[in-house]
């Protein structure tokens, strides 16, 4: 018993000293416990911690809440925004769902991982998402089923439409929704360009690069209907041209103006 009295005092005298007793996963500084997971650099400087599909990297100094970018497919490939974006403090962060076209299934292990990164790691409530080519598809269809989760969209050539790419009677896109058959996808109403409402009723600031020349993910198919859509409904879109280019390479060689975008909107939520 005087054992425990004694710890019990010896734990209010540190408190009375303005530190800071752990009695969970987080350390002495208030900052939570690394990530489970093997460590590497990213860029060459960031801390990364990865475990199976899902990646974190960890900025040298975190933004005050805790920002951070979820981003979709293709992971270290033009990563200008991302390295930008950690050096002002945000997370950056990845869960591979890329083989199911951002289906109900690669949604629910999204609102998951979410759930894990705001609950149990203290991750804004609020995520700035990044969907580059086919990333576009969970990038849109996780944010128009959870719209008040969702700070801002970047979205670089990215697919808003399966009957586009990689097309109706594609076997990906008849097996990703079980569609018996391309006229069953190509009547489908539940594509990123078919649902936008929920994404500009809630606010939702979105930013385009696209290349004009793209004929992978052709912009008129794509970007331009959604943007025409999406100043309808009384949202907030901007889209970046790069003439002459096509489908590659993504990003912008300086991403200052994509930077700008997002904390011009999105911190102001």
């Amino acid at each position: 018993m005087s054992s425990r009295l004694g710890y019990i005092a010896s734990c209010m005298a540190m408190v009375l000293l303005g530190l800071n007793v752990c009695l969970s996963a987080e350390s002495a500084s208030g900052q939570h416990a690394p990530f489970p997971g093997n460590t590497s650099l990213f860029a060459g400087t960031f801390e990364m911690y990865s475990q199976g599909k899902n990646k974190v990297v960890v900025p040298q100094k975190v933004a005050a809440g805790k920002p951070w970018v979820w981003r979709a497919r293709f992971w270290g490939h033009e990563p200008q925004f991302d390295i930008a974006m950690l050096e002002k403090g945000y997370h950056i962060v990845y869960c591979d769902v890329g083989g199911l076209l951002g289906n109900p299934t690669a949604v629910e292990q999204w609102n998951d991982y979410y759930q894990w990164l705001t609950e149990e790691r203290g991750f804004a409530r609020k995520v700035v998402l990044e969907g580059m080519s086919r990333g576009g598809l969970i990038i849109y269809n996780w944010a128009i089923a959870n719209p008040d989760r969702v700070a801002a969209i970047y979205g670089d050539a990215p697919v808003m439409d399966l009957r586009s790419w990689p097309g109706a009677g594609n076997k990906g896109t008849l097996r990703a929704y079980q569609f018996k058959d391309a006229a069953e996808a190509t009547a489908y109403k539940g594509y990123p360009v078919d649902n936008l409402k929920p994404l500009a009723k809630a606010g939702v600031p979105i930013i385009h690069v696209v290349g004009d020349a793209d004929t992978t993910v052709p912009v008129a198919e794509n970007t331009a209907v959604a943007e025409k859509r999406y100043r309808e409904l009384g949202g907030t879109i901007e889209v970046i041209h790069k003439k002459a280019c096509g489908h590659h390479p993504h990003s912008l060689k300086d991403p200052t103006p994509i930077v700008a975008f997002i904390k011009k909107h999105a911190e102001r939520k």
